[in-house]
């Protein structure tokens, strides 16, 4: 599949679908049910967060989100992670 996406030009798109895959696993259900996933798209992934107290416990966990994230993608796919 992955051979594919490269022939066809969708890495990017495989690689954010793959990403909002898994989400919910990586930061729990807590977390999950507080946020929505906006887009994700050059290493930048756009969070919508249910509240400001959320938000401010997000931007203190952003660097574990981000290094889990990478970890369970095999890659170092998001580079930043933007909570609104």
């Amino acid at each position: 599949m992955e051979d594919m996406c490269h022939i066809l030009g969708l890495e990017e798109a495989l690689q954010q679908f793959r990403t909002l895959q898994i989400w919910s696993s990586v930061v729990g259900e807590a977390i999950a049910e507080a946020t929505t996933l906006e887009r994700f798209s050059d290493g930048q992934l756009f969070i919508r967060v249910k509240n400001p107290a959320w938000r401010m416990e997000l931007n203190f966990r952003r660097q574990d989100i981000i290094t889990k994230l990478n970890a369970n993608l095999h890659q170092q796919l998001v580079r930043e992670i933007i909570f609104r």
